[in-house]
């Protein structure tokens, strides 16, 4: 019998396969390697060394409003290590700068005050500005111009009115953008719900380069690319996590070039070869990316390069987050669809 565990939620799942139909387990390869920084040291080594701008604080000198783009609940980033140093950097730059974080929640509800100070820690939740994007209100938004899909580009208006602009994030695979991170934290993080149900639209995703890692000609990373340079995104400051979620390497500076970097450093030091089998068991990576229904194609993703003919993921969520329940339960063939799957809980991620 062979043995091993899956992510699920903030434990793991025990599992057990009969050997002779066990055909493997596909995770990150073990590098063997001990980490010699510390994750703020590897923080402070990709900030001092941008790639292809200045440093925050050569930005952020005669810079009154300043904005800082982070992630929000369903995403991994370790903003309690790395937010800190940012505010330090900014202000090293201007002491007396105007500074506002604005939580990247792109179609999910706003963060709640315990989540702000699970994600930043308490001195940071309670001592700055933090707010979060309001993709449905349609004052929050501004029209920048159209996007290479034809679609409205139209980005908080908060970020837009800033004198500088700057983002946090993780990079991983992502299943129709290519990869996480970088212009992400703009489109679809601070557009409006329009702008963003357009990037994410089944148009866009049936492109056959809208795929896991995949930038080159993909339609979805296009947009997105366009809209952060119509935002003026001056730097991004993007992470890779090992498989315990801590911080690996990191790679900051211009939005395109650092994070063009750590995504062929994501594939040198993860990729794996496809194993094919007939039924694949997956998960969602564990919290916080197992949240609800809506997070569940990224798990899949990688599955079904796998699987020969069927699939079975495990999720501990509810249906869906409050938008995507309302559109799922307001149509027919999602109506069907959640009468199948039985009894559910409407979660509030």
């Amino acid at each position: 019998m062979h043995s091993f565990s899956l992510p699920y939620d903030r434990q793991v799942m025990p599992m057990q396969i009969e050997n002779d139909r066990f055909e493997g387990v596909l995770t990150v390869p073990d590098k063997n390697k001990k980490q010699q920084e510390s994750p703020e040291e590897i923080v402070r080594r990709a900030l001092d060394n941008p790639i292809g701008t200045k440093t925050l604080p050569e930005l952020a000198k005669g810079k009154q409003k300043i904005v800082v783009v982070t992630s929000d609940h369903t995403r991994a980033v370790p903003s309690s290590t790395t937010m800190p140093i940012i505010l330090e950097q900014l202000r090293k730059g201007n002491p007396d700068a105007d500074i506002t974080i604005l939580i990247a929640t792109g179609l999910h509800r706003g963060m709640s005050k315990e989540e702000q100070v699970e994600r930043f820690g308490k001195q940071i939740a309670e001592h700055e500005k933090i707010i979060n994007h309001q993709a449905f209100e349609k004052d929050s938004c501004v029209y920048l111009g159209t996007l290479p899909s034809g679609s409205k580009c139209e980005i908080n208006k908060l970020a837009v009115e800033a004198d500088l602009l700057i983002a946090e994030g993780f990079i991983e695979p992502h299943f129709f953008a290519g990869f996480s991170g970088g212009r992400k934290s703009i489109l679809p993080g601070i557009a409006s719900a329009a702008c963003v149900n357009i990037n994410h639209s089944a148009r866009q995703i049936a492109d056959p380069k809208s795929t896991t890692g995949i930038l080159a000609g993909n339609p979805i990373h296009e947009d997105m690319a366009c809209a952060a340079r119509m935002a003026h995104l001056a730097f991004i400051l993007n992470v890779l996590l090992d498989t315990h979620k801590q911080i690996e390497t990191a790679y900051a500076g211009d939005v395109e070039a650092a994070h063009a970097q750590g995504c062929r450093k994501l594939l040198e030091d993860n990729g794996v070869a496809a194993l094919k089998a007939d039924i694949v068991v997956t998960t969602n990576g564990g919290f916080p990316l197992d949240q609800n229904l809506y997070q569940c194609p990224k798990g899949l993703a990688s599955a079904l390069e796998c699987v020969k003919e069927k699939w079975y993921r495990h999720s501990r969520c509810g249906l869906q987050g409050r938008s995507w329940r309302k559109t799922f339960r307001t149509n027919d063939a999602g109506r069907h669809s959640a009468r199948k799957t039985g009894p559910h809980h409407e979660d509030s991620t």
